[in-house]
């Protein structure tokens, strides 16, 4: 039997799909179910008027698993394109190390000028991931600030070295909810010790 690559993409794409987007394909497949008995009933029972209305039926039903399956087929493909196009736009963010949005989408539009129609797309992916990296930056300069910091005062609870941190730190001023965390990290503080302090 022979391999059948779109059968085998379609179901990748099912799978792929969202709670919601299968439980909205069972529905047009119960009622196609039951129009295809119906049809044999009317058959049976030689009404003609009433097997012409349960193939109209028979036939809107079939349109609707096509229309229904096409959809997620669409939403599947642009979430695999954005996961894709965000990867690649990380990496290229990496390798550039540039802080502009505008020159970093220029660049990449420059060097991949297939993605050039998606602009946009690429501009507020672009954004986002150098938000991320701009807090993953704060996070390590955060943790190896407050590992120096704490080592020199291991008598102080996280209270009063949040306090003094901050104090000595003031641009950390904005995130006393990073800098309690990591503390908390950084000294092992368990869950319960945190609720206490």
């Amino acid at each position: 039997m022979p391999r059948s690559g779109r059968l085998r993409r379609h179901i990748r794409e099912f799978t792929g799909s969202s709670r919601a987007e299968k439980l909205s394909f069972i529905p047009p497949f119960l009622v196609l179910i039951v129009e295809i008995i119906l049809l044999q009933h009317a058959i049976r029972i030689q009404v003609d008027y009433v097997i012409e209305l349960t193939i109209i039926l028979l036939i809107l039903s079939a349109i609707e698993i096509i229309l229904v399956s096409r959809e997620m087929q669409k939403h599947y493909q642009r979430s695999n394109f954005d996961g894709i196009l965000t990867i690649r736009l990380d990496d290229f963010i990496i390798e550039r190390k540039k802080k502009n949005v505008k020159e970093l989408v220029e660049e990449f539009i420059e060097k991949y000028p297939h993605y050039s129609s998606y602009r946009n797309e690429i501009y507020h992916i672009t954004c986002q991931i150098m938000e991320t990296h701009k807090e993953e930056a704060l996070e390590k300069a955060l943790d190896d600030k407050l590992k120096k910091f704490i080592k020199r005062r291991k008598k102080m609870n996280v209270d009063e070295i949040l306090e003094a941190f901050i104090k000595k730190y003031p641009k950390y001023r904005k995130h006393p909810g990073k800098v309690y965390r990591v503390a908390c990290q950084v000294m092992g503080v368990s869950k319960e010790k945190k609720e206490d302090i």
